[in-house]
């Protein structure tokens, strides 16, 4: 499966009695029907860890380009009609300011390393804590709540799965905790923020800005709100789109078809 097709259903099942695994590009399986799929003996995998480091490079690209002003500061050095550049056009500071980190997966963990680099401090909230020498090893705080975490960032970043228990985890309530010098970075799944309750929040300056490589739907319609304000970037789900990623993940999905037709252990099986 690339790009979540073919899509797989019962009626698709059916026509292949003698299929062994369905081999999926890219991190997230919230597009599979896992017990439909198990029902019928089928295998599945995914490429989880091949896309974590340019995933992680991707949400510190738009942590800069958005708390910079790169698109709109592209925008005025190119437009025809500007005349000078106003001394009062300003960004705000990434080395230094605290990050938020929900999801201190393998991709979450990246962006802490990143982050200290810029001697952020990092804050994160996950179902569970990260043990001391790794919290040590990028200077990461754990906050139990969400709401702690939220209250504090001055850059939230979304790096979850996308399960019932995220679906729209980020909505009204969250965002009006947020600063209103905050941004909200999304690299995991657009389902993860009530895209509404986002769209009002910037608006009306509950949060500053957005930078968002994933919506719903992609694309978005032409029309959508996010798409006419200055405060949001948003980028075409990109976070893996790098031609040496994007082989290593052909490769392991074809490891991983290869095993399950020869009946061994199937690499990066999800079970």
């Amino acid at each position: 499966m690339w790009y979540h097709k073919p899509v797989i259903n019962e009626e698709l099942l059916q026509s292949l009695p003698n299929l062994k695994i369905v081999a999926s590009s890219g991190v997230g399986i919230d597009h599979l029907d896992l017990n439909l799929l198990s029902s019928y003996g089928v295998k599945v995998s995914n490429t989880p860890f091949v896309v974590s480091t340019d995933t992680a490079d991707l949400g510190m690209a738009l942590m800069l380009a958005s708390s910079r002003r790169l698109v709109e500061g592209y925008q005025m050095a190119v437009s025809p009609d500007t005349d000078y550049f106003p001394a009062d056009w300003l960004g705000a500071e990434v080395s230094g300011a605290t990050l938020g980190i929900v999801g201190m997966g393998t991709i979450g963990y990246k962006v802490a390393e990143r982050a200290k680099a810029f001697e952020m401090k990092v804050l994160y909230h996950n179902r569970n804590q990260r043990n001391k020498e790794e919290e040590s090893a990028v200077g990461a705080i754990y906050c139990k709540k969400i709401d702690d975490l939220l209250q504090q960032s001055d850059f939230v970043l979304l790096s979850v799965n996308l399960t019932p228990q995220t679906h729209k985890m980020i909505g009204k309530r969250e965002l009006e905790l947020m600063k209103p010098t905050a941004t909200l970075i999304n690299i995991s799944r657009g389902l993860v923020v009530d895209q509404d309750a986002l769209v009002e929040a910037l608006l009306n300056k509950v949060i500053k800005a957005a930078a968002l490589d994933v919506t719903y739907p992609e694309p978005l319609p032409r029309d959508h709100p996010l798409l006419k304000l200055k405060n949001v970037i948003i980028t075409p789900h990109i976070g893996s789109a790098t031609k040496k990623t994007r082989r290593l993940m052909m490769e392991n999905m074809v490891e991983s078809i290869e095993a399950g037709l020869a009946g061994l252990p199937v690499p990066n099986e999800v079970f």
